[in-house]
């Protein structure tokens, strides 16, 4: 179950957190993975080491003319993971013009462009696996996280919109919603043992999440076995937006 031999991957955002585990969790079913990364090349590179049958690619998503450089370093790809994401911690009256333009310009603009240009060539195949990174942040209302939960709710509401159109064309695209998860965005606030015991408090599985808590639900919507669920979502959350 979950071959993914002979298919190519690319992951956005993946030299760390939950996007290194995703694209290393593809790669160890068989796919060829693009692990790609902002503009820190090195950073692509170093994260490329650790994963076997995986290549180094950078593109700044806040650039529209980035997607058509990363397309020409990928080609056509069988699976998209749109995990890059941009967040501002600020009350919802704080945002800079700069800092709300950022988050929906990679959060949302970017996944939209993507999909748009990595679709012809699952198309042409007649099979194509779109999988989008959504957060808890959607259904929780967070004082400082306002605006990136409205640039992860729009980029749900792409995903069941487009699922009935790419459908006839063999191509699924669904969402994965972490909650409270482990990684390098989250390690200083966790670090803190009161603050993480109130997020714990909130959790109705009691612990903080970790990459590895979410890449199966990627790899399951990847694969052939996920062939009958599109427009969905998956909530990685333990439970915490219930």
């Amino acid at each position: 179950m979950f071959d993914l031999t002979g298919k190519t991957a690319l992951v956005t955002g993946s030299t760390q957190g939950i996007g290194f585990a995703i694209a290393k969790t593809l790669a160890e079913h068989g796919a060829k993975v693009f692990v790609a990364g902002a503009e820190d090349r090195q950073k692509c590179i170093d994260a490329s080491e650790k994963i076997l049958n995986s290549v180094p690619v950078t593109a700044n998503l806040l650039n529209p003319e980035s997607i058509d450089s990363l397309y020409e370093q990928t080609g056509e790809v069988d699976i998209l993971v749109l995990n890059a994401s941009i967040q501002y911690k600020r009350k919802w009256d704080e945002f800079s013009s700069e800092e709300y333009d950022e988050q929906m310009g990679c959060n949302v603009k970017s996944s939209y462009f993507l999909i748009r240009k990595y679709a012809e060539g699952m198309k042409r195949k007649k099979w194509g696996r779109i999988v989008t990174i959504g957060s808890v942040n959607q259904y929780n209302q967070h004082p400082e996280l306002s605006l990136y939960a409205m640039t992860k709710a729009a980029q749900m509401k792409m995903t069941e919109n487009l699922a009935p159109i790419l459908a006839p064309f063999g191509i699924t695209i669904n969402n994965v919603a972490p909650g409270a998860i482990n990684t390098p965005r989250n390690e200083n606030a966790l670090a803190d043992d009161r603050f993480r015991t109130a997020v714990e408090s909130k959790i109705p599985c009691g612990f903080i999440g970790t990459p590895e808590d979410v890449s199966p639900a990627v790899l399951l919507l990847a694969s052939d076995e996920g062939r009958y669920i599109t427009g969905a979502e998956i909530k990685v959350d333990g439970g915490m937006s219930l």
